[in-house]
């Protein structure tokens, strides 16, 4: 049996729960979880939020943990191996995208808390390919929001040819931007916070931004017109999207990574003009993962994270709610 923490109603509070997952599936894997991480794509599970929610729902897909077992034609892993496990658990490993290494592009790809029990758990199931060995030098005890937050912002990096020697903005300082802010630095961006709480530029500068702009001050974004090869949105809000696209320089780009609620408004003409661009992403693929881990490890990236006992769950979760989280929690047994 699996010991585990889930929710019977929408907004309903975690309440221990066990089941059965029957037998091992041939290129299965069963993990030891030591750590999961709390995201607010697990408290958004939770509230059925995007209407795709079952329960009971067992949330958690910022896993860390050890193999406890392998299918019969598992390879890539061993018993006793640290491994992480993150947003997707499994994709259909032939379609177009799958083929060509886009995994997370994969229509049918399954969520590790979609239709079925996440890491909350004292142990939680995946297939293979999206079982991510963790390299020598990384924090088991921090790495866990790599597997979401992190490689959400790390994954657009790659895939839009991001260079050392470009300008690059981070809007929102939170969750997913602080970690954006670490990647961005050790890349050798030039890199810029967008904030609209003053009181974060210290710690967005030790974070590794080299400059500051106060987002609720308009003449302060003005003034950073034409400034920009790329800019990432990491927040959940709508904001005047016409600034940031006059704050590009000719052939820039403005990637969406936060889900903002309603729809991006904003003028064809500067875009036109400038051959800007407006694109968005979902996380990462199971070798973009391994890359965003062993670059973590070669310049001691991490998460700043807040810990929790899995008995105290509930309290992680009212903490993330309230908008106190510093910046990413994760849950230990």
């Amino acid at each position: 049996m699996i010991h585990a923490y889930a929710a019977k109603t929408a907004g309903g509070l975690l309440e221990p729960f066990e089941y059965d997952p029957g037998a091992l599936k041939d290129e299965e894997v069963e993990i030891n979880v030591e750590y999961c991480g709390v995201c607010h794509s697990d408290l958004s599970m939770l509230k059925n939020d995007w209407g795709i929610s079952q329960y009971p729902l067992i949330p958690g897909h910022e896993v860390v943990g050890t193999i406890a077992a392998v299918g019969d034609r598992v390879t890539t892993v061993k018993i006793g191996q640290r491994v992480g496990l993150g947003w997707f658990s499994h994709s259909c490993m032939h379609c177009e995208w799958c083929m060509s290494g886009n995994h997370n592009l994969c229509l049918t790809a399954e969520k590790t808390i979609v239709g079925r029990y996440g890491g909350f758990a004292d142990k939680v199931r995946a297939h293979e390919e999206w079982v991510t060995p963790l390299p020598e030098g990384i924090n088991p005890a921090k790495v866990g929001p790599l597997f979401c937050g992190g490689i959400t912002v790390f994954n657009p990096i790659v895939q839009f040819d991001v260079k050392p020697t470009d300008k690059v903005g981070v809007i929102g300082i939170g969750g997913l931007g602080h970690m954006a802010l670490r990647f961005l630095q050790a890349w050798g961006c030039d890199v810029t916070a967008f904030s609209t709480n003053p009181d974060k530029e210290s710690e967005a500068r030790e974070l590794g931004a080299t400059h500051f702009v106060n987002s609720r001050d308009t003449k302060a974004i003005e003034a950073v017109t034409n400034s920009f090869d790329f800019i990432l949105s990491t927040v959940n809000a709508d904001l005047d999207w016409g600034i940031y696209i006059n704050a590009l320089r000719p052939k820039g780009r403005l990637h969406f990574v936060g889900v903002v609620p309603n729809a991006i408004q904003m003028g064809a003409f500067p875009i036109i003009l400038g051959q800007k661009s407006l694109s968005g992403s979902p996380l990462g693929s199971p070798t973009t993962t391994a890359k965003m881990l062993d670059f973590a490890a070669r310049h001691g990236i991490e998460p700043v994270t807040e810990t929790f006992d899995f008995s105290q769950v509930n309290e992680a979760i009212a903490h993330l709610e309230a908008g106190k989280a510093r910046y990413r929690i994760v849950l230990q047994h």
